[in-house]
């Protein structure tokens, strides 16, 4: 067997053994004993993070993705129900059930950060290689620049709509912002999160106080629409896509916990704080469209807020685009992550603050070109969710497989920074099943206007390629595993442990 590469967080170019490959990697950032960090930026990018840069909350984790999903555009998908013949009712039940169910597998990478210490996407080279992951990397590169471009849309149509704006030059302003939060990283975008979440909560409070005491004004429409099976497919699909694709970055976030924090805690944390906001905002879309007839989730947050009194929806429509802009920011530093695990998996890539924001500034000017020239948020959000859904889902399958089933959270961290490891170059198991359960959704995959397979046209229009994204790879990875002899890996992982407490100064 190949020795594995020095660990991430050693030196740049320093080798423990003769015949390993070196990881370049760059300087940490600085923690002041206590816990206190720098207020400088980042450096840490696809590196390993060693038990003494450790600091993270797990109760943090619960605000934290609360507030990620505590803005405009988790408002806008409740207007999809109505507008697929859904009242307000089945509006709210099949957005919260998709929320539960995305939500359910979502929540589970989390431990995988704290466990590793590794960005989400470097952690997926033990189940497709490590020029393998490439593959799945398309998929989540979609979901982070996807989002951004529809996030400018609705930022940039929604303030237009209720303030007059030019929504290019808003386009401009709020990638800049979500831009310098990337640049600085992990920290700032935790703590710029928790400010928002506290300062926005009363306010929202506020707002669903009115709208069930009808001081928010509105009236049940003519015609609310009722209830068919096509158009809850449809509403619940889209609200489990909205969970299932932040997957590829919970790792990102939770990697700077400690090792040893309970699984449960973080799973818990994160599936509150990430199903909590949705299950509210989602129903409150579908009353500000079925009540007041909006189709902008911005201007129905300012029109029902003013109606309160005055100043609530403007002061709304302000913290809604700020808590949506620090989203984006959360969007570019996992996209940057994926951007340099893909050039990575091609030739290595220094670790530098350097690479970091150059990545960043790449997909800053891709999701500004593309947002600022997008016309219509609706068609796009529906359309790109689903399309983000279908590339992430066998993904998430094959991943938590291997990390639950078939691995069990063991792996040589320090091989998953080489292609001369255990985990080699291509991972044909993973690639097979990812590419099976692509295969397998087709047919059942019904986007109108975009692609309806055979089988959705059979079932009324029906999509079920989520349920079948998520079992067919899921349960074919676990039987092309079934002849891995795991054992095998136990002395890379001790060997890897080795390296690892060597340049862990709090080991």
């Amino acid at each position: 067997m190949t020795t594995p590469a020095p660990p991430p967080g050693s030196p740049a170019g320093s080798t423990s053994d003769s015949s390993s490959r070196p990881v370049r990697t760059g300087a940490s950032t600085p923690t002041a004993p206590g816990g206190e960090r720098s207020s400088a930026i980042e450096t840490r990018s696809l590196d390993w993070v060693p038990t003494a840069e450790r600091h993270g909350k797990v109760w943090l984790q619960g605000p934290f993705w609360f507030l990620g999903n505590f803005q405009p555009f988790t408002v806008a998908i409740g207007l999809i129900g109505p507008a697929v013949g859904l009242s307000l009712g089945w509006t709210a039940t099949a957005g919260i059930a998709g929320i539960l169910f995305g939500t359910f597998f979502m929540a589970f990478h989390a431990t995988q950060g704290a466990r590793l210490g590794l960005p989400q996407m470097i952690q997926s080279r033990a189940q497709f290689g490590y020029s393998g992951v490439l593959v799945p990397l398309i998929g989540s590169l979609v979901t982070f620049v996807a989002f951004n471009i529809v996030d400018t849309v609705i930022i940039g149509e929604g303030l237009q709509g209720i303030f007059g704006w030019n929504p290019v030059l808003v386009g401009v302003v709020i990638s800049l912002i979500a831009t310098v939060l990337a640049i600085y990283g992990h920290d700032w975008l935790h703590t710029t999160f928790k400010v928002l979440f506290w300062i926005s909560l009363p306010f929202w409070v506020i707002l669903t106080i009115g709208v069930l005491t009808g001081a928010a004004g509105g009236s049940p429409a003519a015609a609310d629409g009722g209830y068919n099976t096509t158009g809850f497919i449809i509403m619940f699909t889209a609200a489990a896509s909205y969970n299932i694709t932040y997957a590829p970055y919970v790792s990102d976030y939770s990697r700077y916990l400690p090792e040893d924090t309970a699984p449960v805690k973080i799973i818990a944390s994160v599936f509150w704080g990430a199903a909590a906001s949705p299950a509210w905002l989602i129903p409150l879309g579908a009353w500000f469209a079925t009540s007041l007839g909006v189709s902008d989730a911005l201007v129905g947050i300012h029109d029902a807020g003013n109606a309160v009194f005055p100043s609530l929806g403007s002061i709304l429509a302000v913290l809604a685009v700020l808590a949506l802009v620090a989203t984006m920011g959360l969007n570019a530093y996992s996209g940057m992550l994926s951007l340099i695990t893909a050039i990575d998996a091609v030739r290595p890539v220094p670790r530098t603050r350097g690479v970091r924001i150059a990545g960043i500034l790449v997909l800053a000017v891709v999701w500004t070109v593309v947002g600022v020239g997008l016309s219509d948020a609706s068609e796009a959000l529906n359309t790109a969710l689903l399309v983000m859904l279908y590339l992430l889902a066998p993904w998430t399958a094959v991943n938590l497989v291997d990390y639950f089933f078939v691995r069990r959270g063991h792996y040589a961290i320090a091989d998953l920074f080489t292609p001369d490891g255990i985990y080699g170059r291509w991972g044909i198991r993973g690639l097979i099943a990812y590419a099976v359960g692509i295969l397998a959704e087709i047919p059942f995959i019904s986007v109108a206007g975009f692609y309806s397979g055979p089988t959705a046209e059979a079932l009324g229009g029906v999509d079920l390629a989520v349920v079948v994204g998520l079992a067919v790879p899921g349960v074919l990875y676990l039987l092309l595993t079934r002849r891995l002899d795991v054992a095998t890996e136990r002395s890379a992982i001790a060997h890897s442990d080795e390296l690892l407490a060597d340049v862990d100064p709090a080991q």
